[in-house]
């Protein structure tokens, strides 16, 4: 017997399985609103300034840091066109039960683990750069710090990479949480014999272990965790659906404007992000470059941060000695921040914030100095410890993950009392 059907009746269509059925939410959601009018302005000043910040880099440093620049330019276009956020997936997890934003980490962090262990377990490197796995201590300083930069994401309204491309993007709030964060990361530095010698224990990377394949597939099974895990959650509680942004109608032309998928998102992120270790032989980061900048405004103002122990440190005394625009981190933040700006002002979304509440103001200030004093305690953000390390195989990115997700509970609870507003499950989107 066969389940051929009557000639003339469609074949009814083959269902998905259930891994792949969309999660369900308490209402659909909603059609994305159309794209206003291209921001001419923003869009010449931001395009000219990365043609000639570019032509600059290649020609003052080489091809190696000229690379890095654009590669962090096509971050930047990336994560405003998706909008990539790591702070408010942990929020709409905790708060209402939505782990749409999550199961995107979840391929982020699958597809650059894969990226990862071919780049890292072939040793293949560009510009005679040694790939290596990213990995952290485990021990005090990345339990407090992780805890502390969870809270400071939720005050100041953006991770690591959120900032940089929300403040690209005109978003006049988030260059408050940025300044913080580059106070607090500075502070974390001039204050490195206070913290340094923390109880830790050393880093623990699975390739080291059980190869880089086997590395592989555990990463792999424990994201495919994460997303039962999620998508149970989020059955039980019925959610409402994420909110949506300006879009274009046609798929070529959302490319260049309006919104992309998360899933999309994720995908020429990890490209990108292993595109900046083939070319540095080291993971994608951003935080370490706030350090950086904030030194430098200290030494222009008659300090000497040169004598910190923090600049002592190997590799570190590397990094302030030298000229900030051959800085891996810092050329592809000021990518991240140029990028989003083109991408944003194509969308016709560049806008400058004005009017901002004085509560909120203090909350992106303190949001971004517990963030930048995490990012040094836990020896990176969500991108330079979380992402990277996940994909590194190590064992200092889930924990990472695990305490971040306690922080973002306490953050979400420390949010009203700056007038800051939570998702609920009653909201039409969130």
């Amino acid at each position: 017997m066969t389940n051929v059907p009557p000639a003339g009746q469609a074949a009814p269509p083959r269902a998905l399985p259930a891994l792949f059925v969309p999660s369900p939410t308490s209402v659909p959601r909603p059609e994305a609103p159309p794209l206003p009018p291209v921001r001419r302005v923003p869009l010449v000043v931001s395009g000219l300034l990365a043609v000639a910040l570019t032509a600059y880099v290649w020609s003052a440093h080489g091809a190696k840091p000229g690379v890095l620049l654009l590669l962090g330019l096509g971050l930047g276009v990336a994560l405003f066109h998706s909008r990539f956020g790591f702070t408010s997936a942990w929020r709409q997890l905790i708060a209402v039960g939505n782990g749409a934003g999550l199961r995107a980490h979840a391929l982020l962090l699958g597809t650059t683990a894969t990226l990862f262990a071919l780049v890292i377990g072939t040793s293949t490197g560009l510009f005679g750069s040694q790939p290596a796995p990213s990995a952290g201590p485990l021990g005090t300083g990345l339990v407090v710090g992780s805890l502390l930069f969870a809270i400071g994401m939720q005050l100041g309204g953006a991770c690591a990479s959120g900032t940089l491309f929300a403040v690209g993007s005109g978003q006049s709030s988030i260059l408050l949480t940025l300044g913080g964060f580059i106070a607090g990361a500075t502070l974390a530095a001039w204050q490195f014999d206070l913290w340094k010698d923390l109880p830790a224990w050393e880093p623990v990377v699975l390739s080291d272990h059980i190869g880089w394949f086997g590395s592989w597939a555990v990463t792999i099974a424990a994201l495919l965790l994460v997303v039962v895990v999620t998508r149970s959650v989020q059955a039980r509680r019925n959610p409402p659906p994420l909110g949506t942004v300006p879009s274009a109608r046609t798929a070529s032309v959302r490319a260049f404007r309006g919104s992309w998928p998360l899933a999309a998102g994720a995908l020429v992120l990890a490209v990108l992000g292993a595109g900046v270790l083939l070319v540095s032989g080291g993971a994608w980061g951003v935080t370490s470059a706030f350090s950086l900048w904030g030194s430098e405004l200290v030494g222009a103002l008659g300090g000497h941060p040169e004598n910190w122990t923090w600049w002592q440190q190997a590799g570190n005394k590397e990094m302030l000695a030298g000229p900030v625009l051959a800085d891996k981190t810092s050329l592809t933040d000021i990518g991240i921040m140029i990028g989003a700006a083109v991408a944003a002002a194509l969308g016709g979304t560049w806008a400058l914030h004005r009017g901002i509440p004085w509560r909120t103001a203090v909350a992106s200030v303190l949001g971004g100095v517990l963030m930048g004093i995490g990012a040094r305690l836990a020896g990176g953000c969500n991108i330079g410890a979380y992402l990277a390390g996940i994909a590194s195989g190590s064992l200092s990115g889930w924990l990472w993950g695990a305490v971040a997700l306690t922080g973002t509970w306490v953050g979400l609870r420390l949010r009203p009392l700056f007038g800051l507003g939570n998702p609920k499950p009653g909201d039409g989107v969130c």
